[in-house]
């Protein structure tokens, strides 16, 4: 008999199964949807699917970045308990996940999900991974960036929480040279540590500080500064936002006396070259993922009957 796609799609969604594995489960069960879970579940191929609804909002963040410097790819994957992001097989599958996405024409979470690491789809390689640890994991994200004919792409991972990548041009081929590799290294590791949004002043649209201005104004309200005095306050902090955003306008990390756009410029004088950042991903690891946040007051009353 004929298996449309839409039973198969509705299959994987009902049970976490791979869609090759729903396929076949389906022309097993001669279409009947009912059997084909049965099927799944006797195979141990359903399991993933009970895991399911729970709450991914741990895991890793991982970089990979081509030896030649030229294209990088940050991920995330989530698992449900930190005790599982340090687990050995859940690391190694964020690494290969991570180079998969630098190196393979993917551009979407499912032309991802669908391509190959190794002899298997990373989907199937994730309901792998659930059944043999015993938790959900998920696919959540990725970014991929690729540089110029002068540019480099840099990377920095802190403990698997925050990824950063980030790609900067020159005038000259540096990217081979290992002071060049350092600067790039700093500037990663710079932003990682920093409330880094934007890459210079002019970056910051109306919008944004529209926004921050009316945080800023209900702030001062809220700390009972007089009506009047409000909005030259609001001007104050606002010109001082660049130093506190702004890449090229912050302390560097590593030397508070300099701004990280002043650093650059150093080492670049010393390379005699021309160095600019065009644009920088930082992940942070679970960032806007509920938690599922356990009531031990309600548990217990609902073990003892009490309200």
């Amino acid at each position: 008999m004929s298996i449309s796609a839409k039973d198969v799609k509705d299959l994987r969604e009902l049970t976490g199964a791979g869609m090759m594995d729903c396929k076949k489960a389906l022309a097993e069960s001669n279409g009947d949807k009912d059997k084909a879970v049965d099927y799944l579940r006797a195979k141990g191929l359903a399991k993933a699917a009970k895991k399911a609804g729970r709450i991914a909002a741990e895991g890793l963040v991982e970089c990979y970045v081509t030896d030649d410097g030229k294209t990088g790819a940050v991920v995330e994957v989530n698992c449900e308990t930190d005790f599982v992001a340090k687990n050995a097989d859940f690391k190694k599958f964020v690494t290969d996940v991570a180079k998969q996405a630098a190196t393979a024409t993917a551009k979407t979470n499912e032309e991802l999900l669908n391509s190959t690491l190794g002899s298997t789809k990373v989907e199937d390689e994730i309901n792998n991974l659930t059944l043999k640890i015993g938790e959900k994991i998920a696919f959540r994200r990725f970014e991929k960036v690729a540089a110029s004919e002068n540019g480099y792409v840099g990377s920095y991972v802190h403990s698997g929480k925050i990824g950063v990548l980030t790609k900067v041009n020159s005038d000259k081929n540096l990217n081979s040279d290992e002071t060049f590799k350092d600067l790039v290294k700093d500037i990663c590791m710079h932003i990682a540590a920093s409330d880094t949004r934007f890459i210079n002043e002019s970056e910051i649209d109306e919008g944004f500080k529209n926004k921050e201005a009316e945080v800023y104004a209900a702030q001062l309200k809220e700390e009972g500064k007089p009506e009047k005095m409000i909005p030259n306050i609001v001007q104050g902090k606002l010109k001082k936002l660049a130093s506190e955003i702004c890449l090229l306008q912050q302390k560097f990390v590593k030397d508070p006396d300099v701004t990280v756009g002043s650093y650059i410029k150093s080492v670049a004088d010393k390379l005699g070259a021309q160095v600019s950042v065009e644009n920088f991903l930082k992940y942070n690891m679970g960032e806007g993922i509920e938690k599922k946040e356990d009531n031990l007051a309600e548990e217990v009353a609902k073990m003892t009957g009490g309200n």
